[in-house]
């Protein structure tokens, strides 16, 4: 109800002098109680699926590093570069040793044709005939292991170019331009933020409830619930604290969350009933929580207490009790319940 609309209601109670609003001119609800999901809530921490330190895979001079840390990197992007010159020297090589073997096998097949005709011919030994065969196995095999060994630089050449296994954040840089790497030595670590997941540490004693209950969901910064896509359980407790390692999946792409911030998780293990009452009807002064009741012709301003948030209401744990009314514009209310005190004081 806007201001304008309670001047004609102001001018009636003034020319009646009724002793207070009537409950019906105000939109109202009723205060009952409603199933919601019997919820046990822990801390949770947000980690990421994709969290990946890239390592050297041959060894060389760090020749370039292409990016910093929280620098955004599109997936199969070069993060680093590797001095590659003795890398393209091997490449030379071994390109000109398989010219040389496919040169040794095409001469070999060329005097294994001139043998095979001299020896139809009865004009060349058997010996000599073998020879030529061995001649060709030998050159076929040369040329084999030539092929390998190029294949096998050319991927080392390739290793001297570092790319991104996926896109994501650079979160740390572990060499820096001119150090010596190495096989294995990390590069750079970085994690994707399109995939999250939350890790809770469940106590032994609700392990048992959550693996028997209905999921679970979680409580974002701001207030929204998100139901997790899918909750792993660890078969085996921590010796230290007796607790169960339990994740839970995100759904992708959420906004505004990050890996190692804490959220709120509820493990949802069945229902019950709840005090519940409409968002809109609860006001916040200062550090006092209420609503206006609505109640035999009168308004009147309750302190209350509120439980956990339901989305659309919140739980009331004192204050009111089951079947109370209490006004969906409080300012309305509060506007109505200030004339009609203005109205005694000059009477």
């Amino acid at each position: 109800m806007s201001i304008a609309s309670l001047i004609p209601l102001l001018s009636a109670l003034a020319a009646t002098g009724v002793a207070d609003p009537n409950p019906a001119q105000l939109d109202s609800a009723t205060v009952a109680y409603r199933s919601v999901p019997r919820e046990y809530q822990l801390d949770g921490v947000v980690e990421a699926v994709q969290q990946t330190t890239v390592s050297a895979q041959t060894q060389g001079q760090v020749q370039e590093i292409l990016f910093d840390v929280d620098d955004f990197v599109e997936a199969g992007t070069v993060i680093a570069r590797i001095k590659d010159t003795e890398h393209r020297s091997r490449v030379a090589q071994a390109t000109a040793e398989l010219n040389s073997a496919e040169a040794t096998l095409k001469n070999a097949h060329e005097e294994f044709d001139r043998i095979k005709e001299l020896f139809n011919k009865k004009m060349s030994s058997e010996s000599a005939m073998d020879k030529a065969i061995a001649d060709v196995k030998n050159a076929q095999a040369r040329v084999e292991a030539a092929t390998a060994a190029l294949e096998q630089a050319v991927e080392q050449l390739e290793y001297t170019q570092v790319r991104a296994p996926y896109a994501g954040l650079v979160t740390r840089r572990h060499l820096q331009v001119g150090e010596m790497a190495n096989p294995g030595q990390a590069i750079m670590t970085g994690i994707a933020l399109r995939n999250l997941r939350v890790s809770v540490d469940v106590p032994q004693n609700l392990i048992q409830a959550v693996r028997d209950g209905q999921g679970a969901r979680i409580h974002l910064p701001g207030g929204a619930l998100v139901a997790a896509t899918r909750m792993t359980v660890f078969p085996f407790a921590d010796q230290g604290s007796n607790t169960f390692k339990v994740r839970l999946d995100l759904p992708p792409d959420l906004a505004d969350l990050y890996p190692g911030m804490f959220v709120k998780t509820g493990f949802i293990t069945g229902e019950k009933r709840e005090l519940a009452i409409p968002k809109p009807a609860v006001v916040h002064r200062s550090e006092v929580t209420g609503v206006y009741v609505l109640a035999d012709g009168r308004i009147s301003f309750r302190q209350i207490r509120l439980g956990r948030d339901l989305g659309d209401a919140w739980v009331v744990l004192s204050g009111l009790t089951e079947g109370e009314r209490v006004a969906l514009d409080p300012i309305a209310a509060g506007t109505l319940l200030k004339a009609r005190a203005g109205e005694r004081s000059d009477g």
